[in-house]
C-alpha cells in the first residue's frame, strides 16, 4: 500500500498564480519555530517582467467588527517577513524534501519560499463567537500570501493575490514530569470554633486534549458547619494582552451531592473525573480555541508555554491558561471556600504514543469526510494530494447546508 502525502494548494482568482503548502500547522518548539515552507508556480506569460512577492501576516483581532465606528479600528496587521519570491533573490535558501519533490514535479514554473516567525511571536488563537456572530473572530490569525507587482510596495490586486490561513502551535514536552499539582486551604467562620480543611491534587501536571482530568479531593471538616454539595470545574483562563484584558469560562463542570452533608468530624475523600473539550463548548462565546480552521475539528486552545526563565507575564498575544476548580457550599451562613489547581491542556509530541493515537483516530475521520469531499485530486505517480482550498470550503458549505 503506498502512502499519499497531502499537499494544499489554493489559486489567485485569475488562475495565474498558485500556492502549494505541505501543512499548514507550524510548531513552535520554544528554542525554534518551524519554518513556513512551500512552492509558488506562476505564469511566466502572465508576469511580464513583474515579480512575485511574498509576506508572513498576523491579524491580531481584539474586539468586534461591528463595533468598528468613525474610523475606530479593533484589529492590527503585522507583515512579519517579506520576501521577494520570484526571481528569487536568495540564492543560498535549501529547500526542504517536500519542496524539493513539488519542483521537481511542478516544473521550471514553480518557486520555493520559506519564511521564518519572529522569536516570541505568539500562538494561533480564536475566541469562539456567538452563533449569530457573523463578524471576523477576535483572535490570532497567521496568513501567508503572494502577489504579483513591480516593486514591493505596489498596491496589491486581488486578481493576483493568493494567501493562505496557517497556524502556529505549540506542543508538550516529550515527557510528563513526575510532579503532582495539588492545593490546601482551610476555612474558619465567625462566632464558631474550628475549620473545614480542603485538599486537591491532580493525577498529572500535563494532560492532552481529550483526556480525563481526574482531581482528588480530600475534605475534613473540624468545624461546626456541614458541606451541603461540591462543585467541581476546569476553568480556561485568557488573557488579552492588547488589551490588557483577563477573563475566565467554565469548559467542564459537574455538582454532586455524593457523601454530603459532611457533618461535623466526618472526613470525604473522592475523585472526580473532567474532561474539557471543545465539542461540549460549541457556539459559548469567549471560549477560547486552537487557531480555528472551518474545515477541520478544532480543539480548546492550548496552554501557553514559554522558555525556562520566563514567565508568561512576558508572553504576548493571547496567553492560555488552566485550572481546576472546587467549591464547597458550607450552607447559608457557612457560604462558600474554593481552590484553584492549575495545569497544562495541550497537545500530544510527534512521535508520542499518545500522537500516533490521536493522528489514527483524525485519519479514520478523515477516510469518512473524504468519501463526499470531491475538493482533491491524487497523482498516483508521485503519490501527493493536492487539496483545494476553495473547494474545500464550499464542499462544507453544502454539507452543512
Amino acid at each position: 500500500m503506498v502512502v499519499s502525502v497531502k499537499v494544499f494548494k489554493k489559486a489567485t482568482p485569475n488562475g495565474k498564480v498558485t500556492f502549494y503548502l505541505g501543512r499548514r500547522d507550524f510548531i513552535d518548539h520554544l528554542d525554534y519555530c518551524d519554518p513556513v515552507d512551500g512552492v509558488v508556480v506562476v505564469d511566466p506569460d502572465y508576469l511580464k517582467n513583474r515579480r512575485v512577492f511574498g509576506q508572513l501576516v498576523t491579524t491580531y483581532r481584539y474586539g468586534r467588527e461591528e463595533d468598528e465606528v468613525m474610523g475606530v479600528k479593533f484589529s492590527k496587521e503585522l507583515i512579519l517577513c517579506r520576501e521577494q519570491i520570484v526571481p528569487m533573490t536568495n540564492s543560498n535558501m535549501e529547500m526542504t524534501p517536500m519542496q524539493e519533490k513539488l519542483v521537481r514535479k511542478l516544473g521550471s514554473n514553480a518557486h520555493p519560499f520559506t519564511f521564518h516567525f519572529p522569536p516570541s511571536s505568539p500562538s494561533s488563537v480564536t475566541l469562539q463567537q456567538e452563533g449569530d456572530d457573523m463578524g471576523k473572530p477576535l483572535g490570532i490569525e497567521y496568513t501567508i500570501r503572494a502577489y504579483v507587482a513591480d516593486t514591493e510596495d505596489d498596491r496589491q490586486h486581488k486578481r493576483s493575490m493568493v494567501s493562505l490561513v496557517i497556524k502556529k502551535l505549540q506542543y508538550a514536552p516529550p515527557t510528563r514530569g513526575q510532579r503532582l499539582p495539588s492545593s490546601l486551604v482551610s476555612k474558619g467562620f465567625t462566632f464558631s470554633n474550628g475549620k473545614i480543611s480542603l485538599e486537591v491534587t491532580l493525577d498529572r501536571e500535563i494532560y492532552y486534549h481529550g483526556e480525563k482530568v481526574a482531581a482528588t479531593v480530600q475534605i475534613s471538616n473540624n468545624s461546626k458547619k456541614s458541606v451541603k454539595n461540591i462543585k467541581c470545574f476546569i476553568v480556561q483562563h485568557t488573557e488579552i494582552t492588547m488589551v490588557n484584558a483577563q477573563f475566565s469560562k467554565h469548559v467542564a463542570q459537574l455538582e454532586t451531592k455524593e457523601g454530603c452533608p459532611i457533618t461535623p468530624g466526618a472526613n470525604l475523600s473522592k475523585t472526580f473525573y473532567l474532561i474539557p473539550l471543545a465539542a461540549n463548548n460549541k457556539d459559548r462565546h469567549g471560549i477560547a480555541l486552537d487557531g480555528h480552521l472551518k474545515d477541520e475539528d478544532v480543539n480548546l486552545a492550548s496552554s501557553t508555554l514559554v522558555q525556562e526563565g520566563k514567565s508568561t507575564g512576558d508572553a504576548c498575544g493571547i496567553v492560555i491558561s488552566y485550572s481546576v476548580r472546587i467549591k464547597l457550599n458550607c450552607g447559608t451562613l457557612g457560604g462558600e471556600m474554593q481552590t484553584d489547581v492549575p495545569f497544562k491542556l495541550l497537545q500530544p509530541a510527534p512521535g508520542s504514543v499518545e500522537k500516533k493515537r490521536s493522528n489514527a483516530m483524525k485519519k479514520m475521520k478523515s477516510i469518512e469526510q473524504h468519501r463526499n469531499v470531491k475538493g482533491y485530486y491524487q497523482d498516483d505517480d508521485d503519490n501527493i494530494v493536492f487539496e483545494d482550498f476553495a473547494k474545500m470550503r464550499m464542499n462544507n458549505v453544502n454539507m452543512d447546508d
